[in-house]
C-alpha cells in the first residue's frame, strides 16, 4: 500500500512520484502473455543481503550505480542530489554534493534529481542532474573530488541513464521526456548531439527511455512507460541504426546490465512487486530476486564477476531504500564486469560496457 508522507519537502515529493507510478503500475494495461518458467535460464541468484541502508526522509534514494576496482559501489542518490560511495562492508562516502538550485523546474518531479552514474578508468565519474533550469547537464566528478559540468543539456528534458563507450570517448544519455538518446562526446570540447528519436524511445504518460547500456556495437535501451527493452545498432559511420524491440512485457523496467557475455540481462523491475528479471536472449524473462528478498523498488543493476548489485530507491512507499548484493548461484556460468571501471562499449575487443 503506498504510503502517505509527513509533509517535508522531500517526503511530498517522493510520495507524488509514488503515487504516480503506482498509478500507472496498477492501471489495466494491454494484455501481455506472462512467459512461463523455463528450466534453461541460465543464471540464478543466491544468498541476497543488503549492505547498505538508507535515509529515505533525507532524500536518500538510490537511483544508479558505477563499480569501483576494490568492489566498493558509487551511486547516486537522486533526491539528496549526492554522489555517495558504499564499500565492501556498507561503509558509506559521500564523493560529491551537486549544486543547489533556488527555483528548480525539473520535468517531472519538480526538484533537482540526480540521476546516471559511470566511471572511466581513470576513476572519473559522470553524473546526470536534472533541473528544469540552466545548472541542467552531464557532471563531472575526478578522483579528487572536484565537481564541474561538462555540457549542458536542454531543461526542457531529463536525462536518467548513462552509458559510456570509452573506446570512442562517448557517453550515451537515455531523456526520459523527450525520448531521446543523447551522445556526449568526452573530447576538450564536448559536444551534444540527439543520437536516436522516434516513437519507441518516447513516454507515452509519465517515463519513456530510462536505463541504458553499450554493447557490441549497439546501445540497448529500457523504456518504462512502454514495459520494452529496446536495441539501436551502431553503425559504422555512428549513427543509430533501426530501433528494435528486443523483449516485451517488462512491466516498470528501470535500468538493467548484461548478465554474462551474451545478451541475457538483469533488469531492475521498479514496481510494487520489486523484482528483478533474467530477461533471455529470447525475449522471455523470468523472476530472480523479489521483495522477500530485500528488494524495495529497485532501480539499477550493476554486474562484477560473481557478485550482482541492485540499488533500490522506495520511491513507492518509502520503505528501505537500499542497496543489496547477491552472488551467482555456484556452478553457473560466471558473469562479466558491467559496470566497473573499463567501459568501453565494444565487449570483443576493448573490454566491458557500464552506466
Amino acid at each position: 500500500m503506498l504510503r502517505l508522507f509527513r509533509p517535508t519537502p522531500v517526503q511530498r515529493l517522493a510520495g507524488a512520484l509514488g503515487l504516480a507510478l503506482a498509478l500507472l503500475l496498477t492501471a489495466p494495461a494491454a494484455a501481455t502473455p506472462k512467459p512461463p518458467k523455463s528450466p534453461d535460464a541460465d543464471l540464478s541468484l543466491a544468498d541476497p543481503r543488503i549492505i547498505a541502508h538508507f535515509d529515505f526522509a533525507a532524500g536518500q534514494t538510490p537511483e544508479n550505480i558505477a563499480l569501483e576496482p576494490d568492489g566498493s559501489a558509487d551511486l547516486t542518490l537522486a533526491l539528496a542530489r549526492q554522489v555517495v560511495r558504499v564499500d565492501r562492508h556498507g561503509g558509506k562516502t559521500v564523493l560529491a554534493t551537486l549544486p543547489d538550485v533556488a527555483d528548480p523546474q525539473t520535468p517531472l518531479l519538480g526538484v533537482p534529481v540526480v540521476s546516471g552514474i559511470v566511471r572511466t578508468h581513470d576513476g572519473t565519474l559522470y553524473v546526470g542532474y536534472n533541473t528544469g533550469t540552466a545548472e541542467s547537464g552531464i557532471y563531472r566528478i575526478t578522483p579528487d573530488r572536484e565537481v564541474s559540468k561538462l555540457v549542458d543539456m536542454s531543461p526542457k528534458g531529463f536525462v536518467n541513464g548513462l552509458a559510456l563507450d570509452e573506446h570512442r570517448g562517448l557517453i550515451y544519455a537515455a531523456d526520459s521526456v523527450l525520448g531521446t538518446v543523447w551522445r556526449i562526446s568526452l573530447d576538450e570540447e564536448p559536444e551534444v548531439t540527439a543520437w536516436a528519436t522516434g516513437a519507441a524511445l518516447e513516454p507515452t504518460t509519465f517515463i519513456g527511455a530510462n536505463g541504458i547500456k553499450v554493447r557490441d556495437h549497439a546501445v540497448w535501451v529500457s523504456n518504462f512507460d512502454r514495459a520494452t527493452l529496446l536495441r539501436i545498432p551502431v553503425a559504422e559511420d555512428g549513427s543509430a541504426g533501426r530501433t528494435m524491440t528486443h523483449a516485451t512485457g517488462l512491466t516498470g523496467i528501470d535500468d538493467f546490465a548484461f548478465a554474462g557475455h551474451g545478451e541475457s540481462v538483469l533488469a531492475a523491475l521498479n514496481t510494487t512487486a520489486s523484482e528483478l528479471a533474467l530477461v533471455r536472449p529470447d525475449g522471455t524473462h523470468t523472476t530472480v530476486l523479489t521483495k522477500a528478498d530485500g528488494l524495495s523498488g529497485p532501480t539499477s543493476v550493476a554486474v562484477r564477476h560473481h557478485k550482482v548489485f541492485v540499488t533500490s530507491g522506495a520511491f513507492l512507499d518509502g520503505v528501505d531504500p537500499n542497496l543489496l548484493v547477491a552472488d551467482v548461484a555456484e556452478g553457473e556460468e560466471t558473469p562479466e564486469d558491467h559496470g566497473g571501471p573499463q567501459e568501453h562499449g565494444q565487449r570483443e575487443d576493448h573490454g566491458k560496457h557500464g552506466g
